[in-house]
């Protein structure tokens, strides 16, 4: 295994002008896949209340529901870094309620950072968070806990006022001690010129190639949901036409009566003698199985069920 991922290797990874690849991931399953695969960071994102859950925002998400996915996620990595996200409300209403919760992701979770969303007006928050030595991720640009302020999910910065606002935002976290900060939905220029002018790394999502390093919802790039089709995405599966045509034909077979086969069912020891209970007619041997118990030898049953 190649050393940990820790907040200084993404720092130096910017100042040798390395890649960071940064994606998401709910379960242990797809964190040990994804870890294997070479992931640096993992991202328990809050956009699992969308793609789990099933919801049509973030907004749901609960503290409970981040710890426990988060815990999940850090038993599968290795070298990867994880960083859970700080879902909304559990940061927006004090200092003293962001570090608690931000705890909570750490020690109940075992996350090594948390993320938030948010400018400098959360820039005491970042402080008080980083100040209880939990190290913080910023979120700036198109951020979905602000998708009714934003009137939807809304390309952020294009005009010149809100690019200046990104950017001001984008310093004012840095000086608030961010060890790194995603970029989503805003034009490439800007994600450039923010890249250009902090010491921290960028990680874009729908920001363009200048950033030092690139994050998405590991379900879009491994084309598990055709119908999400926004213009930063690239698949590079299609794991829906995949698992798809492999429970089809689980279903059909089943149907079949092809499956299970004798290659996949448990056979008896041929020591272990069985007895039909009484409801199937007291002392009848199970048709198929074995004879009954040979004179003087102790009756086994009833029997409902074989130990593998």
């Amino acid at each position: 295994m190649k050393d940990k991922v820790t907040i200084h290797s993404l720092k130096r990874f910017k100042q040798i002008g390395q890649k960071i690849c940064m994606v998401t991931a709910y379960d242990a399953t797809f964190a040990h896949i994804l870890d294997q695969s070479g992931a640096d960071v993992l991202l328990v994102g809050d956009s699992l209340g969308m793609v789990v859950q099933g919801h049509d925002s973030t907004l749901p998400v609960t503290m409970d529901q981040m710890v426990y996915h988060s815990a999940a996620v850090t038993r599968g990595a290795r070298r990867a870094h994880v960083v859970g996200d700080l879902p909304f409300l559990s940061y927006q209403v004090s200092a003293h309620e962001a570090v608690r919760n931000a705890g909570r992701l750490v020690t109940e979770g075992g996350v090594g950072s948390v993320k938030l969303e948010g400018g400098a007006e959360f820039a005491d928050v970042v402080r008080a968070i980083v100040r209880a030595s939990i190290p913080v991720m910023g979120h700036l640009g198109l951020t979905p806990q602000s998708v009714h302020k934003m009137g939807g999910y809304v390309v952020q910065g294009r005009d010149e006022e809100q690019a200046r606002k990104i950017l001001d935002d984008a310093l004012a976290l840095e000086a608030a001690g961010a060890y790194a900060l995603v970029l989503e939905g805003v034009p490439l220029e800007l994600a450039r010129t923010i890249t250009q002018s902090l010491s921290i790394p960028t990680i874009g999502i729908g920001a363009g190639r200048y950033c030092d390093g690139q994050v998405l919802v590991c379900y879009d790039l491994l084309g598990m949901n055709p119908d999400f089709k926004p213009k930063f995405v690239k698949r590079y599966a299609n794991l829906h036409g995949s698992i798809t045509e492999a429970a089809g034909a689980f279903f059909t077979e089943i149907r079949q009566g092809a499956f299970p086969d004798e290659d996949h069912s448990f056979k008896a020891s041929k020591s272990i003698r069985l007895v039909a209970p009484a409801a199937l007619g007291a002392g009848k041997a199970l048709e198929g199985e074995v004879a009954s118990p040979a004179e003087g030898e102790e009756k086994v049953g009833p029997v409902y069920g074989i130990p593998v």
